[in-house]
């Protein structure tokens, strides 16, 4: 998914993108032609990874001292986020519902840490997933169901969902609506942007800005709803946050009380801007961002990114901003921590367990996807990284955590990548789990000491 010498951008590379950065669950095995398409199109010797079966134990994550890794399952398929519940039995959320199986229930009945038993239900795809007060909740790109939990922590009527919300956009691009839940009985959803930088043509060189940019009304934000009324739409909830351009990680800290996601910066600025913008600055702008989401906040897209280089709020080219510009963008708050540009922040978890050292109580664990858009520099992310907190800040610098999960020295595609950290789950003992988008692998890391 490199540049192409023009600036017309083939049809598999934006559908990648969509990939990359969204979920497609109505595709199902369709988005692995679209990543073959689109390795054939760059001619990149990698092979796609996704087209081959998951193979058990084919990495080996590196951790910090005293963790292990477990492998649950090799491979279940294209997984997105997951939860546990309080008996240990692991939920996966599907980017596709094939065999009417969007979520994946994996069942560890020995206590060895290897699933024994996996079944299935729910005839959608789509990202998010959690559980809250005796509910699986679970979202398709354009819905939110919830599935009644019994005495035993199993669900009642898999064929029959409530559907809490519905009726969301889907344009395919940043279609995944990633759920939070706090403990006032609401429930927070993303809903993605279908666009880079709201130009009215999508990703064209030389295509204005749109201000004010018409997909904030029904994009670009987080939603509140509450989490026990059925068959809400846009009417019955709240625009929480605006100026979002995408996110996939979001999750609510209960020591603060405040919800915080994990925002996706824009792409492609020396391909559209290649005289503000060198390909060097492009690699690595704009920041992704770890946000504090107040309610009202506005964090300014679609016109303005964070400059980690600069640690500013600048104005984007496609609404006058030469680089440094910041305008209205002065005024828009940063974010907490600012991380690398195209990482690709797919899932946060503020770590709640008692398992681990003391050092990660409270403190906040992201999944990167990993880049496809960073080159010449090399293509990076594909790790899990850690941010301690403090009294509700960030106590340090982020910390890669796991890493090794492309099973290759030097990344040059996102498909020769053997597995991507998608999503991110605490245990009932503590234990932090991570499930992988290419094969559907899922590990459980424990902490066993120095």
């Amino acid at each position: 998914m490199k540049k192409v010498v023009l600036y017309v951008f083939p049809l598999s590379l934006l559908l990648w993108i969509v990939i990359a950065c969204g979920n497609d669950a109505s595709k199902g095995s369709d988005s692995k032609k679209d990543s073959t398409a689109m390795s054939q199109a760059k001619k990149d010797s990698a092979q796609d990874e996704s087209e081959k079966p998951p193979v058990s134990n084919d990495v080996q994550l590196k951790l910090p001292a005293g963790f292990t890794a477990i492998e649950v399952t090799p491979g279940i398929g294209p997984a997105r986020h997951l939860v546990v519940n309080s008996n240990g039995d692991i939920y996966i959320k599907m980017s596709n519902a094939r065999g009417n199986k969007g979520i994946i229930l994996l069942k560890d009945k020995n206590g060895d840490g290897i699933a024994d038993e996996t079944s299935g239900f729910g005839d959608y795809g789509g990202t998010g997933i959690a559980i809250k007060n005796g509910y699986l909740y679970a979202s398709s790109n354009t819905d939110v169901f919830r599935y009644k939990l019994d005495v035993n922590n199993q669900v009642i009527d898999a064929k029959n969902p409530e559907k809490i919300i519905t009726g969301l956009i889907d344009h395919g691009e940043h279609n995944s609506k990633s759920i939070a839940l706090d403990d006032a009985g609401n429930i927070y959803v993303n809903i993605g942007a279908p666009s880079n930088a709201c130009q009215v043509d999508d990703r064209k060189k030389g295509s204005p800005g749109q201000d004010p940019c018409p997909l904030l009304e029904t994009a670009g934000g987080i939603w509140q709803f509450r989490a026990d009324k059925l068959n809400q739409s846009y009417a019955q909830g709240v625009r929480y946050i605006t100026g979002t351009r995408n996110v996939v990680g979001l999750d609510w800290n209960k020591e603060q009380k405040q919800l915080y996601l994990m925002q996706h910066g824009r792409d492609q600025l020396h391909e559209l801007f290649p005289d503000i913008y060198d390909v060097k600055q492009s690699a690595e702008l704009p920041a992704e961002e770890l946000l504090l989401a107040r309610k009202g906040s506005n964090f300014g897209w679609p016109y303005c990114y964070f400059d980690e280089l600069q640690n500013k709020k600048v104005l984007n080219p496609e609404f006058g901003g030469d680089g440094k510009k910041q305008d209205r963008c002065a005024y828009i708050p940063p974010p907490v921590v600012a991380f690398p540009g195209h990482w690709a922040p797919n899932a946060l978890l503020f770590y709640t367990g008692k398992q681990f050292p003391a050092h990660y109580r409270n403190g906040a664990f992201i999944a990167f996807h990993g880049s496809w858009n960073r080159a010449p520099e090399p293509q990076a992310g594909f790790n899990v990284v850690f941010v301690p907190f403090k009294n509700g800040k960030p106590s340090g610098k982020y910390e890669v955590f796991a890493d090794g999960f492309t099973g290759v020295a030097e990344v040059k595609g996102g498909t020769q990548a053997k597995h991507r950290p998608m999503g991110l789950a605490i245990g009932p003992d503590g234990s932090l789990y991570i499930s992988d988008s290419e094969k559907g692998t899922i590990w459980k890391i424990v902490y066993k000491g120095k």
